[in-house]
Formats: C-alpha cells, structure tokens, sequence
C-alpha cells in the first residue's frame, strides 16, 4: 500500500476489523471454526485481491505479504472464541467499520491512479476494494449483499473515490487531504447509520 508503515498498519487495523466481521457473519451461519475464519478471510481481504487482478498487480498483496493473511486469520479466529463479547460492542465494530471503508477505498482508488487505470476506472477499483470482501461475505452466508439493498454504503464508498480521484488530479495525494477523505467517509457512513438513510427501493 501506499503511504509507508503508518498506513501499513492502519491498512491492517482494517483488514482485522472486515475479517472480525466476516467471522461473525460466519459463526451467526453457525459454520465450523475453518468456514468462520474462511469467511473472515475473503470479508478482509476479498476486494483487495480483486482490485490487484483488475490492475494486474500480481500475485494480489493478500498472498504477497504474510502480513494479511495472518491477521484475517487471527482476527477471524479471535471473534470464533469471542463472539459474545463482540455482540455487546457491536456499535463500536459498526465505526470500526466504517473507519475500514474509508481507508480502503482511498488506498483502492490511489492504487488504481498510480497503476495507470484512467480515473473512472479508478474510482470503481476502489469502491470494489471496500465493498469487494462485504460482497463476497453475504454470498458465502447465504444473505444479499448489504451494498445492494437500502443501506448507503457502496454510494459513500464510489463518492469517496471521485474524491480521491480529484485530489490526484490536483496532486494533493500527502497524508493530510487522504486522511480527511477516509474521515469524511466514515463520518458519512456513521451518520447514514445513525439518521437511516437509506436509497430508493422500487414499491412492487
């Protein structure tokens, strides 16, 4: 990832917090302790792979760099056990969250920029980054992608990335303006949580 050893480990906070939310879909599914950390693993790291095959970056990071897979692991494993504990912070996973939606749609989006996809491609990389893993997590569960049901999720994530895509435009890529970008997106998503705002569903 771009941006050196403190977006490093932020990008691994994230990676913790998709797959601590993977794994608890997982062990609502009542799977086994290898299907919970499975699902874990493809809800953190999911949508970074399919960014790296869109962008020809291979092998995909989450295979690259040990780093990813242990922690999606772990963080997988960790909720298994702790699951109960888990439910009653639920609101504070829920920011978490959001926190991992704005920092990796701007990391998806850079990523893309950087790799010479022109700018709207880029922009749906690195909605697919975010959203990518929480997709795949609601196929393997057996449930409809949240992102395509009422909540504003995916809308936060693809407004965010034309965001970072004007800041490269205007070569303001520092750590200052990307990291209000990844904010105003988690305070985005927060607030759509907290007012229920929700898109248009079609009256059958």
């Amino acid at each position: 990832m771009t941006g050196g050893y403190p977006l490093l480990v932020a990008d691994l906070i994230g990676v913790a917090v998709f797959a601590a939310s993977g794994a608890s879909a997982g062990v609502a599914k009542r799977l086994d302790l290898f299907g919970v950390a499975f699902v874990g693993f493809a809800a953190a790291l999911g949508g970074g792979i399919l960014r790296d095959v869109v962008i020809g970056a291979v092998p995909p990071l989450a295979f690259a760099d040990w780093r990813y897979a242990m922690t999606a692991v772990a963080a997988s494993v960790a909720a298994f056990w702790l699951h109960p504990a888990l439910h009653r912070v639920r609101r504070t996973v829920l920011v978490l969250d959001a926190a991992g939606l704005g920092l990796f749609t701007v990391t998806g989006t850079l990523k893309a920029l950087e790799a010479g996809v022109p700018a709207v491609g880029a922009c749906l990389v690195g909605m697919l980054t975010a959203i990518g893993g929480g997709v795949i997590r609601d196929l393997l569960t057996g449930e409809i992608p949240v992102v395509l049901q009422k909540e504003i999720y995916a809308v936060v994530a693809l407004g965010g990335a034309v965001l970072v895509a004007v800041l490269h435009r205007l070569e303001q890529t520092g750590v200052a303006p990307l990291v209000a970008a990844a904010v105003l997106m988690t305070g985005l998503r927060i607030l759509a949580l907290y007012r229920r705002w929700s898109a248009p569903v079609a009256v059958p």
